[in-house]
This record gives C-alpha cells, sequence and structure tokens, in this order.
C-alpha cells in the first residue's frame, strides 16, 4: 500500500456528496428568462457553478452588464429549496465512501448555511457533518480564493499540505490548488454528464466518474476500508 501523507479529507457539497448542480440551473433558467436574459447551460457553468451567488452575481454584472434584481436571491432560494426538497438526492456511493473513512473529515462549500444544511438533511447525510460543516459565509472570500480551505484545514487542525479536497468544478479546484492541497476531480455528478468539463490546462491528481472508484483509490492509500 502506497504511504500518503494525507491526513484529513475535505469535500465539496453540491456536484460532490449531492447531485444539485442541475437542479441549481434549470431553477437560475427560468428565472433568468423572466427577466429576458436567457441563460444557456454553458452559460450557468460559466457564471455560477462552484462559485458563491454573491461571486454568481457579480459575474452575471461582469459578463451580461446585468444588474439582478435586489429580490432575485432570495427567490431563488425559495425557488431551489423547493426543488432540492422535493428532487434532491445524495451521490449514490457516497455513504459508502463516508461510513468507511479511517481519518477525519469535512464539508467545505461555497453554499449558504441553510441550503448546505437542507441538502444535508434532504440526502440523509446531516448524520456525517456534524460540527464538520463549513461555508463560504464563515471566510472573507469564498471560492476560487483559498480561505475556505485554509478554514477547515484549521478547524479539523490539520496542515494545509496535509489535505486532500475533492472537487467536481474549476472554482473549488482552483481553490485547493491555490491552498497548497492535494485534489482529486469527481466527474459523477448529472453536471458533468451534460457538458461540463474542466479547462484543459487545469490538471488534478486524479479523476473519478463514481463513488466506488473514489473509494477504491482512498482505499489504495489507507484512507478508507
Amino acid at each position: 500500500m502506497p504511504k500518503s501523507n494525507i491526513s484529513a479529507v475535505i469535500f465539496d457539497c453540491d456536484g460532490v456528496l449531492v447531485d444539485s448542480e442541475m437542479l441549481s440551473a434549470g431553477v437560475l433558467k427560468a428565472m433568468m428568462a423572466e427577466h429576458d436574459m436567457p441563460l444557456s447551460v454553458a452559460m450557468f457553468r460559466d457564471l455560477f457553478l462552484g462559485r458563491s451567488f454573491a461571486n454568481g452575481k457579480a459575474r452575471v454584472k461582469t459578463v451580461l452588464n446585468f444588474d439582478l434584481p435586489e429580490d432575485f436571491e432570495n427567490q431563488y432560494r425559495e425557488r431551489l429549496f423547493g426543488e432540492l426538497t422535493q428532487k434532491l438526492h445524495a451521490m449514490p456511493g457516497i455513504e459508502d465512501v463516508l461510513s468507511s473513512l479511517k481519518v477525519p473529515y469535512c464539508v467545505a462549500t461555497g453554499s449558504s448555511p441553510k441550503r448546505l444544511a437542507l441538502s444535508l438533511d434532504v440526502a440523509g447525510l446531516s448524520k456525517y457533518f456534524n460540527g464538520n460543516r463549513y461555508t463560504s459565509s464563515e471566510v472573507a472570500h469564498g471560492k476560487p480564493a483559498p480561505d475556505l480551505c485554509y478554514y477547515a484545514a484549521e478547524k479539523m487542525n490539520v496542515q494545509n499540505q496535509n489535505c486532500l479536497v475533492i472537487e467536481d468544478s474549476e472554482m473549488g479546484i482552483l481553490a485547493a490548488k491555490a491552498a497548497g492541497m492535494e485534489v482529486w476531480h469527481f466527474a459523477g455528478g448529472a453536471h458533468i454528464r451534460a457538458g461540463y468539463h474542466l479547462p484543459e490546462n487545469l490538471t488534478v491528481a486524479k479523476a473519478f466518474v463514481d463513488m466506488p472508484r473514489l473509494q477504491t483509490a482512498l482505499a489504495d492509500i489507507g484512507l478508507c476500508d
């Protein structure tokens, strides 16, 4: 068994723990259309995927020269929470991974605390993340800045270089790299099947299309059974 210096694992939530990104895309596309601003799947990836809402809103202003209405975020969250409550599910196989891990782990996400709590509850994953869940609301800058990665490592009392991050998006991978952490790409979400790809110049140590393969790779370096 190869020796690993990894002593903690940091999971992103949306697109890794839960298969939520296409639900978000559907709500945002519908709402943008109501404001005569058609949003393609490609535009969703560029403007919102892996970002906090505040970051996405700023991107809309920069790229589309459009100011989202003041109440847009609240309406978006209300509609999205309805979709999540009815349709969200855990990523297949994630519970096997979490229950077999032999090192500390946490979730660190750009989602709001309320959305994270709802997602974990609906997906049946809350029991794995009691006291080990962190959001961008707790740091100065969200992904792709490394702040949230640093914060999660500090909370777990682990050195940055000893953390492994599991991410699905460009923004999350950039954050992990900026923090000096090893990062693996999870490519098993519906948004990946819908055509989302990482930029060609963005490399990761490993990539996986499903949780069983991720679990095998973790077991190969002694991090889980």
